[in-house]
């Protein structure tokens, strides 16, 4: 067998995987008991994987056959390995969790960018950086300094954001119901991007979304918990 190759997002440290997308992808396949060679990629890296037909990670190879987008991989590992642990167990949760990973990407990340921005700038590999801020400086309208300048307002707006996270996790330990699925991945996902990169912490040690972040980084024997991270301060309320 060939296995399975993963490309992620890695930082001037190559051993700091960050991107969102890709950490989605790294807990299905531990959620699915598979392994990877995990190779790290950077954003001037375009050409190791162009064979993917576009230029974003993460990149699964399966044995030969690429996907790209993390929610495509996620569909694939479920139809590729029906008898490992269900990524969407019970009806209907593949449209669920498709809804939730649509809501992660257009109502999370923008505003867990922003409170990060400057921070990921700082952990990249020379070579990135100037497109990293010129793209980024394109798409939010003014200098990463001045968006990280924002920042306790950005902080607000993402714990409102996430209060009907919040209520659904007070009622039950997962968004999947009482074991984490790929629902919960689509979410984990965005806080691992700032645990990663940004001293910052996100959210207050009361919140419920908190503890559940923490029984995510304790999932799969401390995956997530081990993997490099910036060192928190204490910026929470």
């Amino acid at each position: 067998m060939m296995g399975i190759v993963l490309y992620e997002l890695a930082g001037a440290d190559p051993n700091l995987r960050f991107s969102p997308h890709c950490w989605k992808t790294r807990m299905a396949l531990a959620h699915k008991g598979l392994h990877a060679d995990r190779r790290p990629w950077r954003f001037m890296d375009k050409s190791a994987i162009a064979f993917s037909g576009q230029g974003n990670v993460p990149v699964l190879v399966d044995n030969g056959e690429a996907i790209y987008d993390s929610w495509q991989i996620a569909v694939h590992l479920e139809q590729r390995y029906p008898l490992a642990p269900a990524l969407f167990p019970g009806e209907r949760m593949v449209d669920l969790s498709h809804f939730i990973n649509a809501w992660a990407d257009k109502a999370l990340l923008p505003v867990i960018g922003r409170i990060i921005l400057l921070d990921i700038y700082n952990r990249l590999a020379p070579q990135d950086r100037s497109y990293f801020r010129r793209t980024r400086e394109e798409r939010f309208g003014r200098s990463l300094e001045e968006v990280a300048a924002e920042r306790p307002t950005n902080l607000e707006t993402l714990r409102h954001a996430i209060a009907p996270l919040r209520d659904i996790l007070r009622a039950q330990d997962f968004v999947s119901g009482q074991t984490a699925a790929y629902a919960d991945y689509c979410i984990f996902g965005m806080f691992m991007w700032s645990r990663c990169t940004s001293p910052v912490e996100l959210l207050a040690s009361n919140d419920p979304v908190f503890l559940w972040r923490e029984r995510l980084l304790d999932a799969f024997d401390g995956l997530a918990r081990a993997a490099p991270s910036a060192e928190h301060e204490g910026e929470s309320s």
